[in-house]
């Protein structure tokens, strides 16, 4: 029986999005999980080193648990250069990035076992009279922030490659062969030419 408790329920949901984030680089070669995809530079590795930036951030620093025992690494500084940990060098490898996510799994996880959901921490670099925060609060945040940049994931991995879907095991796509999705993407199309053509008339 899966267990209903809040706790329990967040963090599976959780760990649902970080499972995606981890699997969408299957089967990438090292330049197009590091290709920038969009005008603002947005690539696979990067989501996910920034990802371990924010867990260990979270459910690190904020209840005062920190990760690193020695220098942390300056992207995940409070003075990184602007989106240093939103892609990753030649130098480091998508094994050491995954390994460092998962790390900060495992660190996050302990936090929350560790505290009640409203246990108070402090998150730093947000405004003052936000600052004050509970283990259930940062929970649901980094959820979301998870679950946002899994989003991002699934766009970049279809540009990539045509490969799509949820989760492993479990795409929730409709079946269709190409030809299906060719028609589909014709469809939408052509309902997007013709709501156009009405603002221009």
């Amino acid at each position: 029986m899966i267990d209903s408790k809040p706790k329990a329920v967040l963090l599976r949901y959780l760990q649902a999005a970080r499972d995606a984030m981890v699997w969408k680089l299957d089967g990438l070669s090292e330049y197009d999980m590091r290709r920038p995809m969009t005008p603002t530079g947005t690539n696979l590795l990067g989501l996910v080193k920034h990802l371990a930036g924010v867990e260990l951030g979270y459910f690190g620093e904020v209840f005062a648990r920190p990760f690193w025992e020695g220098p942390v690494p300056s992207a995940f500084t409070a003075d990184a250069e602007p989106n240093e940990d939103l892609w990753a060098t030649a130098d480091e490898s998508r094994e050491q990035i995954v390994g460092l996510y998962q790390q900060a799994w495992k660190h996050a996880d302990a936090t929350i076992e560790a505290l009640d959901l409203d246990a108070r921490g402090e998150v730093w670099w947000w405004s003052e009279e936000r600052r004050e925060v509970t283990l259930h609060q940062i929970l649901v945040h980094v959820t979301a922030e998870t679950q946002r940049h899994a989003g991002h994931a699934d766009i970049l991995r279809e540009l990539l490659d045509g490969a799509a879907g949820i989760r492993r095991g479990n795409d929730n796509m409709p079946e269709g062969d190409a030809s299906w999705w060719e028609d589909y993407r014709d469809r939408v199309e052509r309902a997007a030419r013709e709501a156009g053509g009405r603002e221009l008339a």
